[in-house]
């Protein structure tokens, strides 16, 4: 006699959901780059595959077999940057705050997230460079591994300071152009270079100081905070987006991000 219910166990239901957070969290890593009409598409030929298995089409299954079976390469290859940024995700919220893999440990063992004296120095640098509408991008982080675009620009491991800051980014410095890295409780490095990702689009309003945040916290997950050279709008990118700070208290509450 044939069972007419179905058995359904606990780590069934588990399992179900652990597939269905792990396609969502697939979802949210895409949904803001053009990588998402890719995994669209290969999604769209799995199912047609399936179809035809089902439909038992030896001659277009094969073929889309032979395309499956390298599938995984593919993606891997496609999705590079997404996957980099994934474990890159992972590393920062669970190893960050460690002194043996953050910056802060290599530099002043201080933890800048927990410094509010540092903060309010940068948001008093980024108010007073937006009443001059001076431009500056600044690059806040706690990964080790970024030490590396510290490379592209000069160090100065300076304290962090407001005067400072701006003095850095007035027109007429030499050392304005770039990015500003703040590393741990220190200025690490200026004039650095950061990547461009061409695929990220911006509204016309925003230049390519813009786009290089963006792109910056797209690949390394960090904090990155822009000055607009035009409006003097200050922003900052976070998870992919960009985001204007309307107020103090908002530009505060952006510290509280794990980079």
């Amino acid at each position: 006699m044939i069972n007419a219910f179905i058995s359904i166990r606990v780590l069934d239901v588990f399992d179900v959901f652990i597939v269905a957070l792990l396609f969502f969290q697939i979802y949210q890593w895409v949904k803001n780059s053009v990588a998402i009409n890719i995994f669209l598409g290969i999604f769209v030929i799995y199912l047609f595959w399936l179809v035809v298995k089902v439909l038992k089409m030896q001659l277009l299954g094969t073929i889309l077999g032979q395309f499956m079976g390298v599938g995984v390469i593919a993606i891997l290859i496609v999705f590079q940057q997404e996957i980099r940024r994934f474990f890159l995700h992972i590393g920062t919220r669970y190893f960050s705050k460690s002194s043996k893999f953050s910056l802060e440990g290599l530099i002043t063992g201080q933890v800048f997230q927990s410094n509010w004296s540092k903060k309010s120095e940068i948001i008093k640098a980024c108010y007073a460079m937006s009443e001059t509408k001076t431009g500056a991008i600044i690059v806040i982080t706690n990964q080790s591994e970024l030490i590396s675009f510290a490379e592209t620009g000069d160090y100065i491991n300076a304290d962090i300071n407001a005067n400072l800051i701006q003095s850095i980014f007035f027109k007429n410095s030499p050392l304005h152009d770039g990015a500003m890295l703040i590393a741990g409780n220190k200025i690490l490095a200026v004039r650095v270079t950061l990547p461009i990702n061409h695929d990220i689009k911006l509204p016309a309003q925003y230049g390519m100081r813009h786009i290089a945040a963006v792109s910056m916290n797209y690949q390394t997950n960090t904090l990155v905070i822009v000055v607009s050279e035009e409006t003097g709008q200050i922003s900052y990118a976070w998870d992919g987006q960009l985001y204007s700070i309307e107020s103090e208290t908002e530009f505060k509450k952006i510290f509280n991000h794990d980079f």
